[in-house]
This record gives C-alpha cells, structure tokens and sequence, in this order.
C-alpha cells in the first residue's frame, strides 16, 4: 500500500502548515528529507533538505504503527505556512518512489481499516468537520468519541446472549445441560422483546440530520400578509423581494439562520389565494406543500390558521393602529423588531421536541435505518413459534449492528462518506 501524504491544518498561508504521511515509508521518508528521525513522539527541530538544498526547518513528530492516528506509521512535519514552503516539501516527497498525495478522508479511511475507529466514529467525524452550531457539534462529537458504537456493541452483546441460548438447543437439544424448550423459550422472548422496544425508543428520537439541514420553518398566510418582510426581518438580511403589490413572491425562497446554537431553515410562501395565473396557482400548490412538509408553521393570516401540529399564529405589522393587540395571536413588527425575541422564544420552545435529545443517542439516517432493521427483527423474533426462525431473525439484527460499526460489506457508502472529508483527513 502506498504511503501518502497531504497538508492536514487547513490551505496555506497560514503561521504554522502542519503535513501528514501514513504509511509502511512514512519514516524513511522523513529520514530521507531531515537525516534522522527523532524519538517517537517527541518534537524535534530538523533541517528538511533534499539534494542539499534547504527546503524548510520544520519540528517533526513520528508515530510509529500500530499506535498513531491511522494504525500505520505516521509522520507529522510542522512546516512554515507559506504557499512556497508547503509546496516544495511535497515535491520532495512526491518524488519518493510509494509516496504521493492523499485523496479526500484517506487517513480516517485508514484508521477505519486498521480499526483505529469504526464506521460510526467516522461518520462522527465527518460530521463534525461540517458543523456549524453548537448542537451540531455536541452531537458529532458525541459519536466521533465512540457513543453509537459502545450502544450497538452493548446491543449486539445482549443479542448474542439470546443467540446463544437458541443455538444451544438447536445443536445439543438431546445433551442433559441444555434446558427444555419449554423452560427457556419464555425467557429469550422476553429479552428479545426487551431489546426491541429499547431500540424502538431510540429510532422514535428526532433524526440528528435535523440538526444540521436545520428546522423547516415555513411562514404561510394570504397574499401581501408580510410574510417576505418577517422572513428578512427574521434572517437579518435581504432574502426576499417585498413589495406593496400581492403576489410578489411566485417560488419558495430559503433563507438558513443559526441562532442560539440552533440551525434554522426559514421559507417563505406564496400567499394562498384562489387565482387564474398559471404561474400564481404553481406558487400556491409549492406553499402548500411547503406547509405539509413543514416542522414549524407560521401562520400570519387575520383568519383562522390551518391544522398543524406545530404553529404559531403571527400578527404581523403590530406597530401600525389597531394592529397592538394580538389576542391569541403573537403580535410581531418587522419594522421596529417588537415581538420579534417572543416569536424567536415561542419558536424554539416548539423546536425542543423537533431536536434530538443531548442526553440520548442520535442516529443519523443509515444508522437509524439499520438500528430501526435490528428492532423489527428483534420483535419478529420474539413471537416466532419455531426456534430456526427465531434464530435466523437473530442473525439479521446481528447483520444490522454490524453494518452500523462497518463490520459488515459497505463499501459503496464508505466512498460517499469518505468524498465529504477533507484532504488531509
């Protein structure tokens, strides 16, 4: 296997440019550009030179295999930031014969593969190389550091346990030490059936991808409502057109906000009316499903607000005359920003039941979809009546956490994970 290399502290120029090597010529490399190598995991100040020349001093790390980062041998070579600098030390190490450079998330690739980490920590990782609020961070965090996987580990222990049981029986039913069908079969059941319905509390949370793709909040209601002024009052910045005349806005228009650590995704509407414009009655079919799709509904109509699980009845323009007042509604300026921390108040009171718990495991959406896999068989196998069926819908929740951890073939969503990374990770 080749070694690779590739700058792991982000693109120069920057004060320090930290370049990574992995691999079985990680080591000789580095004696080849600084002379020697220093004690594992000590920094030491070398003279990196090729054909004499000076290239850089850099400090230089090595991580001797299966210890490091990636289960291979690993160099780290503190460069200075310069563009210059980073580039002819690369083409020093390009011109090793097994070096080049690495492609996107090979080194977590690696330390996937030498079991550094397994699939889940890896996917935590990705995510938090992509977050972007605090929740987001916690989260990926919480996973990179090993939380899914010592939960998958905990259930496959305990199924292996039911397993166990079951194959006993099957292969030494005629031994004395084997306990009857009759006396055992209850027990695994109720295990089984135990674990199910732990698995199914899990999946039941908010998928975690919410809390990167943000909560959908849509903001609904008659032409010429506000809503586009709310929506740019709301995202701090022009996003949509507004205008005295109805029906401005045809198409649904995006606008994402992080506040308080939340992730939000804000969408304005066409306004629902009855209409003969081809174009208006698109716009009003695309409202419509918007509000169907929605997490969190703002309705700013003077009429009776549509049924939704979670909407907050808006009264906009609440600085004009006889507009104070909102009664059950939420009373809410644009313009002079009254109401506006009370809709964001009542917005996120609605947003905790929408956001995966802190304190509970968050699954994203191929991890939920195997642990959802994993409870189903494990509920079929509490009601079989053969003891071979139950066995088999066993092995499938076993297939199911190892497919969580990468134990299992997964190949192909391993290059769509990997493809997210950076470079030098």
């Amino acid at each position: 296997m080749d070694t690779i290399f590739a700058v792991s502290s982000g693109q120069p120029p920057a004060a320090i440019a930290i370049l990574r090597l992995s691999g079985a010529g990680a080591l000789d490399a580095v004696r080849a550009l600084a002379g020697d190598v220093p004690a594992p995991r000590r920094a030491a100040l070398r003279a990196l030179r090729q054909d004499g020349e000076l290239l850089d001093r850099a400090l230089v790390l090595i991580f001797p295999g299966p210890d490091s980062a990636t289960g291979e041998d690993l160099a780290e070579l503190h460069l200075h930031g310069g563009r210059a600098v980073v580039r002819a030390v690369e083409a020093a190490l390009a011109s090793i014969p097994g070096l080049r450079s690495a492609e996107p998330g090979e080194f977590t690739r690696r330390a996937l593969a030498n079991g550094r980490i397994d699939l889940s920590e890896a996917e935590g990782l990705g995510d938090l190389l992509m977050a972007e609020t605090e929740a987001q961070r916690r989260a990926a965090i919480r996973s990179a550091e090993g939380a899914v996987r010592r939960e998958v580990e905990g259930w496959a222990s305990r199924t292996l346990g039911v397993a166990a049981q079951i194959e006993a029986m099957l292969d030494h039913s005629d031994e004395e030490d084997v306990d009857a069908e009759a006396e055992v079969m209850p027990g695994i059941r109720a295990a089984a059936l135990a674990l199910a319905a732990e698995i199914e509390a899990i999946v039941a949370q908010p998928p975690v991808e919410r809390l990167r793709d943000g909560i959908r909040v849509v903001l609904s209601g008659p032409p010429n409502a506000g809503k586009s002024t709310l929506l740019n009052a709301m995202a701090d910045r022009t996003a949509a057109i507004v205008s005295p005349i109805a029906g401005t806005t045809r198409d649904r228009i995006e606008a994402p906000v992080v506040r308080d650590g939340i992730a939000w995704l804000l969408i304005d509407t066409a306004g629902l009316t009855e209409t003969e414009d081809v174009v208006e009655r698109i716009g009003v079919g695309l409202a419509r499903d918007a509000m169907d799709e929605a997490d969190i509904v703002l309705w700013l109509g003077d009429d009776a607000p549509p049924e939704h699980p979670a909407l907050i009845h808006v009264k906009p323009r609440s600085d004009q005359p006889g507009r104070g007042e909102g009664g059950d509604r939420l009373p809410v300026s644009a313009a002079t920003g009254a109401g506006m921390e009370r809709l964001w108040q009542a917005m996120r009171e609605l947003g905790e039941d929408l956001l995966p718990r802190s304190d509970r495991l968050a699954l994203n959406r191929r991890q939920r979809d195997l642990t959802a896999t994993a409870g189903r068989a494990l509920r079929a196998a509490a009601s079989e009546g053969d003891m071979l069926l139950t066995a088999e819908q066993l092995r499938t929740a076993l297939r199911a956490f190892d497919a969580i951890t990468g134990r299992a073939d997964v190949e192909a969503m391993l290059d769509a994970l990997f493809s997210r990374f950076c470079i030098g990770k």
